[in-house]
C-alpha cells in the first residue's frame, strides 16, 4: 500500500503487424512463448513486463512492479519494444504504434487470445461482440495512481475527473478506421465510450460520477453495473472490478485508481512525457495550490463531459469554456484552446527548465508547436488516403517505435 504518488504503474499495447502487407498479425502468444519456453500469460523482463490482451495481435507492455519514478522508463520501455521486434523478425512482423489500426477489418480479423484468461474475453464476446473496433482495434496507455486511505482516495479521484477531459488535446492519435477519416481527432476514445452501450452503466460518461469514498464508489458505481450484468452474466465471471470502463476507475483490490483515455502514441517517449505532466497535473490540483478540494468535488458532471466530448472531436483544438473550471485549473477564466490551455499548464508546472527525455528534444514541445500525433498524421496523409498511403504511413508508425523518433 502507497500514499499518493510514491508509485507509479505504465502500461503500454502494441500492434503487431506484417511488415510487407502492415495488416494485423495474431503472433502475441509466440513471442511470449519464445521468452518463457511455454505458451503463458506474461513475462517479465528486468523492469518490464509483456502480457497479452483480449485480441491476439495485441501485446503490452508495463511496469513489472509500481515504480517509484517515471525517470528512465521511456527509454526501458524502447529497450524492450526492440527487443519484441528482433523476436517478431523471425515472422517477418513487427510492434506498431498509435492507438488504432486505420485499415483494420476488425469483424474479419479479431482473433481473441485463445489460452488462460479466454473464459472472460469469451464472456466479453458472448455479451458485447469483440469483432468490432471497440474491443479489436484500441489501444491505450494506462497510469495507476496510488492512494493509501479513503481521504487519499477522495483526494485522488477528484483531481483526476477534472483532469480527464483535457487529455484527448494532448493524446489524440487515431484520425482514421475502417481506411477512411472518421472527423474525429481521437477515433479510439468515441469508439471506446459505445463499445458497451449494451450495458450502458458499464461505461458510464466516461467521465467519473462526483463520489469520493469507497463505499460511495461501491454503492454508486460498482453495484449498478453487478446488478445490471446479473442478466447477461449469470455465472459471475464478470462482476469485478476491473469490469467497469469509466475513463479511470477504481482498483480498490490494489488501492490504485487507473486512468484509461490516454490514446498510446508513436513512440514511449513521448507517451511517457504526457504521463509525466498529466500526472504532475494531478499532484498540482491535489496540493490545492490553485483551488481547494472542496471547489474541486463541486463541479458538475456537464462541463466535464462537454470538453470531453470537444477534445475526442478536435484534439487540441477544442475549446474549454466553462470559466468555473478553467478557474479551478488555475487558469485565465476566458475560453482557450486544449493546446493553450495545455501550454498554460506546463508552463507553471516545469517553468522554462524542461527536462529533455530523448535525442535532445522535448516531445511535449513538439506536441504544442505541431499538435498531437492525429494533427500530425493528417497533416501527412490529408483527410482522404489511399490503402497504399495508409501502408505507407503504417510503416512509418513502426519505424517510429523501433527508433524512438516522434512523427513530424
Amino acid at each position: 500500500m502507497y500514499h499518493l504518488f510514491e508509485r507509479f504503474g505504465i502500461e503500454l499495447e502494441y500492434m503487431i503487424v506484417d511488415k510487407e502487407t502492415l495488416s494485423v498479425n495474431p503472433l502475441t502468444d509466440k513471442v511470449l512463448e519464445k521468452v518463457h519456453g511455454a505458451i503463458t500469460n506474461e513475462v517479465t523482463c528486468g523492469d518490464i513486463g509483456w502480457s497479452n490482451e483480449l485480441a491476439l495481435h495485441v501485446i503490452e507492455l508495463k511496469t513489472a512492479q509500481p515504480a517509484e519514478s517515471l525517470d528512465g522508463l521511456d527509454r526501458k520501455f524502447h529497450e524492450n519494444i526492440r527487443r519484441i521486434n528482433e523476436i517478431l523478425s523471425e515472422y517477418n512482423a513487427c510492434l506498431m504504434g498509435g492507438p488504432m489500426h486505420p485499415f483494420m477489418d476488425p469483424y474479419k480479423e479479431i482473433r481473441l487470445w485463445p489460452h488462460d484468461y479466454s473464459p472472460i474475453y469469451n464472456a466479453f464476446d458472448k455479451i458485447f461482440s469483440c469483432k468490432g473496433h471497440g474491443w479489436a482495434n484500441l489501444q491505450s496507455m494506462h497510469i495507476n495512481l496510488p492512494f493509501a486511505n479513503d481521504d487519499e482516495f477522495g483526494r485522488l479521484h477528484a483531481a483526476i475527473r477534472l483532469v480527464l477531459p483535457l487529455i484527448p488535446g494532448l493524446s489524440a492519435g487515431s484520425p482514421f478506421a475502417d481506411a477512411k477519416a472518421t472527423g474525429f481527432h481521437d477515433t479510439r476514445m468515441e469508439t471506446y465510450r459505445k463499445n458497451s452501450i449494451k450495458i450502458p452503466s458499464i461505461t458510464g460518461s466516461v467521465i467519473p460520477e462526483a463520489v469520493f469514498t469507497q463505499k460511495e464508489y461501491e454503492e454508486k458505481i460498482l453495484q449498478k453495473i453487478y446488478h445490471d450484468l446479473d442478466w447477461f452474466d449469470p455465472q459471475k465471471i464478470l462482476q469485478e472490478e476491473w469490469v467497469n470502463a469509466r475513463g479511470a476507475i477504481a482498483r480498490f483490490e490494489r488501492n490504485t485508481i487507473e486512468i484509461r483515455v490516454i490514446d498510446v502514441q508513436e513512440t514511449p517517449f513521448s507517451d511517457l512525457a504526457i504521463a509525466d505532466l498529466v500526472i504532475k497535473t494531478v499532484q498540482m490540483l491535489i496540493s490545492e495550490k490553485y483551488s481547494s478540494l472542496s471547489d474541486q468535488k463541486r463541479i458538475l458532471q456537464e462541463p466535464l463531459v462537454s470538453t470531453f466530448l470537444d477534445s475526442i472531436h478536435l484534439g487540441e483544438k477544442a475549446s474549454v469554456t466553462d470559466s468555473e473550471y478553467l478557474r479551478v485549473l488555475g487558469a485565465p477564466g476566458e475560453p482557450c484552446t486544449l493546446n493553450d490551455l495545455w501550454k498554460n499548464i506546463d508552463f507553471r508546472i516545469n517553468g522554462i527548465e524542461k527536462k529533455k527525455k530523448s535525442e535532445n528534444y522535448n516531445p511535449l514541445d513538439i506536441l504544442f508547436e505541431k499538435g498531437t500525433l492525429a494533427t500530425r498524421i493528417l497533416e501527412i496523409t490529408g483527410h482522404s488516403p489511399s490503402k497504399s498511403e495508409l501502408q505507407k504511413l503504417c510503416s512509418r508508425l513502426c519505424g517510429s517505435l523501433n527508433n524512438g523518433v516522434m512523427i513530424g
